[in-house]
């Protein structure tokens, strides 16, 4: 059976090889890990003949799935939309590099595409969280250091006008 020690370095060896997709079985468990792709993000899996294992936590993600389009109200009569910018892992939220620096962004700040917006811990691991829109915050909704879900609101950008 494998241990966790063993899952940790394939996951590792995932990770060094930017292998897309991983499948390993041993003694009637089968391990696979595939990373989620932009248009459709799929976590990985984890299946056992006789006995349920723990969901592994997703690989490596260098950029955020493609966050949804959500048009808001009209101000001043100009067509606004929302790109609300989700969490493509589960991990722990962070507005800034490490303590005392500045956040990567404010609300009311311009961002460009492939920016770094926040960091997520996970596993050890820090992923950057870039934009996939040139636009302005208008909302962040997760407090630094607080663990996030996949899928999670993180920030919506007002993609119009620009």
């Amino acid at each position: 059976m494998m241990e966790f020690e063993d899952i940790e370095r394939i996951l590792e060896l995932v990770r060094q090889h930017d292998l897309a997709e991983f499948e390993v079985e041993s003694d009637g468990m089968k391990l696979r890990v595939r990373k989620a792709s932009v248009a459709f993000p799929m976590p990985p899996a984890i299946s056992h003949s006789s006995v349920a294992a723990p969901p592994v936590p997703q690989v490596s993600v260098s950029s955020v799935p493609s966050p949804s389009v959500l048009p808001a109200a009209p101000e001043d009569e100009e067509s606004v939309e929302l790109a609300v910018v989700k969490s493509p892992i589960v991990g722990t939220f962070y507005r800034c590099p490490e303590p005392g620096a500045p956040s990567f962004v404010e609300i009311g700040q311009r961002v460009k595409k492939d920016q770094v917006l926040c960091i997520i811990e996970a596993m050890k691991l820090m992923n950057e969280i870039t934009s996939e829109y040139d636009g302005e915050i208008v909302s962040e909704y997760v407090e630094n250091g607080k663990p996030v879900q996949y899928g999670e609101r993180l920030f919506a950008i007002k993609t119009s006008g620009f």
